[in-house]
């Protein structure tokens, strides 16, 4: 007996939710954004093919939600200043809270399609392989998103050959990481 795949929708939700942050950087944005996502893979389950992977199809369907809704609302600016998405979370008060900041308005900086690239091999723990397929585009052009995503925040971040940024968040050491997740 096939388990019905609607079990596993809830397994993913840190991972929909940690990628809508990185599209939106508002956090109400992204829990609708997830939601929303949610609603379309429960309506539409059957197009779900039962052994493929969940995470890639979900994370497909709130990409393309997100575009979708960026498209209506192209003339629409949200948090122009970056003070909502640095409200998001609270680091300890050392060197490494100073350090989050300044790499919140570098990631800000950077297009699209970089951050979104970054974020799903960086963080979101995909292979090149994965972000590509859920981005619809070729290999070469996640690696090449990477690439300049990561040296664009090297260049941001005035950081030298080999220095690396005081860190608490794993989560952003793996985006700034040279190796990608298997």
């Amino acid at each position: 007996m096939t388990a019905d795949p609607r079990e596993e929708l809830t397994e993913h939700l840190g991972a929909l939710r940690a990628f809508a942050l990185s599209l939106t950087r508002n956090s109400a944005a992204a829990d609708d954004l997830v939601q929303d996502t949610l609603i379309k893979a429960w309506t539409n389950i059957e197009k779900f093919k039962p052994g493929s992977n969940m995470r890639a199809w979900l994370f497909t369907i709130l990409r393309n939600t997100f575009y979708s809704l960026r498209r209506k609302r192209k003339r629409e600016v949200e948090d122009a200043d970056g003070s909502l998405a640095l409200a998001l979370a609270s680091k300890p008060d050392h060197d490494g809270r100073l350090n989050m900041r300044d790499f919140m308005q570098a990631f800000d900086q950077l297009p699209d399609s970089q951050r979104e690239a970054l974020t799903l091999v960086g963080a979101g723990g995909f292979s090149y392989e994965e972000a590509a397929e859920t981005c619809g585009v070729a290999v070469g052009t996640i690696k090449s998103r990477v690439g300049r995503a990561r040296a664009a925040l090297v260049h941001l971040l005035h950081l030298k050959d080999g220095e690396t940024l005081e860190l608490t968040d794993s989560v952003t050491a793996g985006i700034l990481s040279n190796h990608p997740a298997a």
